[in-house]
């Protein structure tokens, strides 16, 4: 089972541990408002496989609204919390404050998605507060509970997955939030002791891969047409792209 805590061939690594999660499973990597390219990735599936998605479904991409409302009517899929998600999330709170900050990293994009306009990185303060009274009325309660509700992070046998991957100096049920969502200075750096896989997104890579005890599956969709999809069992990896 999955529990929360907060190339397409078959390869097994050998410097590491073997892959040995509870069942099979899908993890789904940075989807940022590319719900097109979602609903035709999770085609490639085998029906009744549990899906994880790694986290940032909002931004940058034009359909964020359709993203966050198609996965909240998937509770069989388990949706783990993004940066982005954290971004939206505190411009709700504190739009006067974090505005600027999120509306520079494809903020535009979610709120556009919503029919939310008229503002700017340059906004005045109360420009911020109305498009976020806005988008609070465009996503609605459920909505906006579902996305604060998200786990940071999830763990089927030696499989652990946060959008932004683990500290390797931590042990995984010891993480710092910050860390799952945004990166900690190790994470890509330093390899794990502790025989675990950390399948993660956040950073861009051309083509997925396995390094150090990694597993990294954005592959910038919203930028390349390309989400990408990590097929993990006990017999070892595979790599679904659209």
């Amino acid at each position: 089972m999955i529990k929360e805590l907060f190339t397409n061939l078959w390869a097994k690594p050998q410097e590491f541990a073997d892959f040995a999660p509870e069942l099979r499973f899908y993890v789904i990597g940075d989807i940022h408002g590319c719900d097109r390219l979602l609903a035709a990735l999770m085609e490639k599936f085998d029906p009744g496989v549990p899906i994880v998605c790694i986290g940032d479904y909002v931004d940058r991409g034009e359909e964020s609204a359709a993203v966050l409302r198609r996965l909240m009517g998937r509770p069989d899929i388990t949706s783990l919390m993004g940066n982005h998600e954290a971004m939206l999330l505190d411009f709700l709170d504190d739009p006067a404050s974090n505005g600027a900050f999120w509306l520079q990293n494809g903020g535009l994009q979610t709120l556009a998605s919503f029919g939310v306009g008229g503002v700017t990185v340059h906004s005045a303060p109360e420009d911020y507060h109305r498009a976020a009274s806005q988008l609070r009325d465009a996503m609605g309660e459920e909505l906006i509970g579902w996305v604060r509700a998200l786990p940071r992070g999830a763990i089927s046998g030696n499989v652990f997955m946060a959008h932004a991957g683990a500290n390797p100096t931590r042990s995984f049920d010891n993480q710092i939030r910050d860390d799952l969502l945004w990166g900690a200075a190790e994470a890509r750096s330093t390899e794990r002791a502790d025989g675990l896989w950390v399948v993660h997104g956040h950073w861009i890579v051309p083509e997925p891969r396995m390094i150090g005890g990694r597993v990294e599956i954005d592959t910038g969709a919203y930028a390349t047409g390309r989400l990408t999809a990590a097929e993990i069992s006990g017999e070892g990896i595979r790599f679904h792209s659209t």
